[in-house]
């Protein structure tokens, strides 16, 4: 039996791989190639100090630009990536992308802020193993990402004004072509709202052999009373109106319990190495009137592998408030805004069927 690396085993191991990293102090990852900028958003900063004084340390990207922020031919793999930009907005108003072995269909698709357990445009802490977002919008991400013959990274600028990208991305060349790794995918989609009595479909269309690691869920809550009694479902293999894998709730799926409602205290958040409820933005009585939550659940320790197609979905359903005719609470079905960021790995380097819907569900009303 295999499970996926985690831990320091093998830290003492030596390696013929090779460590480069890109930036925009060295946009190429080249050996000896960083610190040579002359020009940059830096350049005036450093106008007394000269070359190699952090001449180049961020890109703008204006409306409509998409930048590409790695071209890396392999083997190789990606190991960590930074970064944070200005304003925050750009958290929802970007569209980060990964490609691997120069397909044309991105194997990666999500708002910047949303891979990094962050969709509402409002930092939130996360501590977790692959994903640590910390103080004041440094992003992080520790995924693998395997590609044999060739790696590409954009990020396209969606909204109205000029973004503003510090970033790194770190990873190792090596001279050997592992044909056993898979490809590391992510899929973002909205459900802006769940049409009432119906399911959010996080993932639908993947074909092949892989397994699923992750779950974000940007949840926006539009009716009173508890909203997360919804079943996130795995439909594996041929499964057809039941699935293989079937949990007991919302808030059961993330790791916690009733509610996440310690009494006195109320929605209380947590991080976790492998799951979390890391954001709880609550109503202020005037404007941002609606209860919104970030809440990850990382599948390491307990990949759900599957062989030939995945389907993941999870329920909008909770319990109104009061009682019905005096009998007990009762599951109630509600429209909620539900936003998912879904990882898995996939014996193929582009996923087509798994392709998230039109960009346009992207407008939010939280700053």
């Amino acid at each position: 039996m295999t499970h996926l690396g985690v831990g320091l085993d093998g830290l003492a191991q030596r390696s013929r791989a090779v460590t480069r990293s890109i930036s925009a102090e060295n946009f190429t990852g080249a050996k000896g190639a960083g610190g040579r900028a002359d020009e940059g958003t830096g350049a005036r900063a450093a106008s007394l100090l000269g070359r190699g004084w952090k001449v180049s340390p961020s890109i703008e990207i204006a409306p409509g630009e998409t930048a590409t922020l790695a071209d890396i031919q392999g083997p190789g793999k990606i190991t960590h990536i930074w970064c944070t930009t200005a304003p925050h907005r750009a958290w929802r108003g970007t569209l980060l992308r990964m490609y691997w072995e120069g397909e044309e269909e991105p194997a990666v698709e999500t708002p910047l802020g949303d891979f990094f357990c962050n969709g509402w445009n409002t930092f939130s802490q996360v501590s977790s193993l692959p994903v640590a977002a910390n103080p004041n919008g440094g992003f992080n991400a520790y995924w693998p990402m395997p590609f044999r013959d060739a790696a590409r990274i954009t990020l396209e600028n969606l909204s109205a004004e000029t973004v503003t990208l510090y970033y790194q991305i770190d990873y190792e060349l090596s001279d050997e072509r592992n044909e056993d790794t898979s490809w590391f995918h992510a899929v973002w989609r909205r459900s802006h709202p769940v049409p009432a009595g119906e399911t959010h479909t996080l993932l639908e269309g993947v074909r092949g052999a892989g397994h699923y690691v992750g779950t974000y869920l940007a949840w926006g809550v539009n009716s009173p009373g508890w909203w997360g009694e919804g079943e996130v479902k795995f439909y594996l293999d041929g499964d057809d109106a039941y699935p293989t894998i079937c949990g007991t709730g919302t808030e059961d799926y993330f790791g916690g319990a009733w509610n996440f409602d310690i009494t006195g205290e109320g929605y209380t958040a947590f991080s976790t190495p492998y799951l979390g409820l890391n954001q709880i933005l609550r109503p202020d009585g005037l404007y941002l009137s609606q209860q919104r939550f970030g809440m990850y659940r990382w599948h390491i320790p307990d990949p759900v592998r599957f062989a030939e197609d995945l389907r993941v979905t999870v329920q909008s359903l909770g319990i109104g408030p009061g009682h019905h005719n005096g009998l007990p609470h009762r599951y109630r079905p509600t429209s909620d805004d539900i936003a998912s960021t879904a990882l898995f790995y996939l014996d193929a380097p582009s996923a087509p069927g798994a392709r998230p819907p039109a960009p346009g569900l992207l407008d939010i009303e939280v700053d």
